[in-house]
């Protein structure tokens, strides 16, 4: 029980609600794409199994991330996909990746689209929020999975249009969520088995490569959206 009182746990819950409204802003696009031809008094039943469904689906596959990447070099793998993943989310992307998501006007075709979309498009999700536990050093990781998912779905179903505007207006929220991916894949490969023996397991190493992440992730990303930029 003490461990849910320490600081290290409330600093990861944060990252990981940040992560999931960041990287699953998307689902509430998709929730509505396919519940979009859904009867009216059905549509509520949809989102709502749907969001249990996709939420259910991604612990499990959370919990299988955090297991493997107690494996040698795959938090060295799970680093350079976070550093990958937060400079594109600096860049804008023009591709609509929603155009393919169809809807249903039957109640379990709506829920299973809804999930097989999410298993598709939260690959970044997963691996993000296991690097978020794992660098938290803490001995629940799982339940701190899980509680931060718990916080995070009302924020993204309800509230993700506050949150897409508040974005829009404020790119610094990008900006920073995108530098937190990098922080988060500088502390994670700190402690990757394969290398933990070559570098001292020192905090402040740890908060070093952290930083060098982010700024990694800053940097890389402000100069492909100025490239971006020339080219248009």
């Amino acid at each position: 029980m003490e461990e849910f009182l320490t600081a290290h746990f409330w600093i990861a819950v944060g990252q990981i609600i940040m992560i999931d409204i960041l990287l699953g802003g998307d689902n509430a696009v998709v929730i509505a794409l396919a519940c979009r031809q859904l009867p009216d008094n059905l549509r509520t039943k949809g989102i709502l199994w749907g969001t249990a469904g996709a939420i259910v689906l991604r612990v499990i596959l959370i919990a299988f991330a955090l297991t493997l990447l107690q494996l040698p070099y795959l938090k060295l793998v799970g680093a350079a996909l976070l550093l990958w993943i937060g400079v594109k989310l600096l860049v804008p992307q023009e591709d609509d990746e929603h155009s393919n998501i169809a809807g249903s006007d039957k109640l379990w075709g709506a829920v299973k689209t809804v999930i097989i979309a999410d298993l598709v498009m939260s690959v970044d999700n997963v691996i993000a929020i296991a690097g978020a536990a794992t660098g938290a050093g803490s001995t629940h990781q799982l339940p701190l999975v899980i509680f931060g998912l718990l916080v995070s779905i009302p924020i993204i179903v309800g509230g993700s249009q506050l949150v897409l505007k508040l974005m829009d207006r404020f790119p610094i929220v990008i900006t920073v969520g995108g530098m937190l991916l990098g922080w988060i894949a500088g502390t994670m490969a700190h402690t990757d088995p394969a290398i933990k023996h070559l570098l001292p397991q020192d905090a402040l190493i740890g908060y070093g490569l952290g930083v060098f992440g982010a700024v990694m992730v800053f940097m890389t990303g402000y100069v492909l959206k100025r490239r971006q930029s020339a080219t248009a």
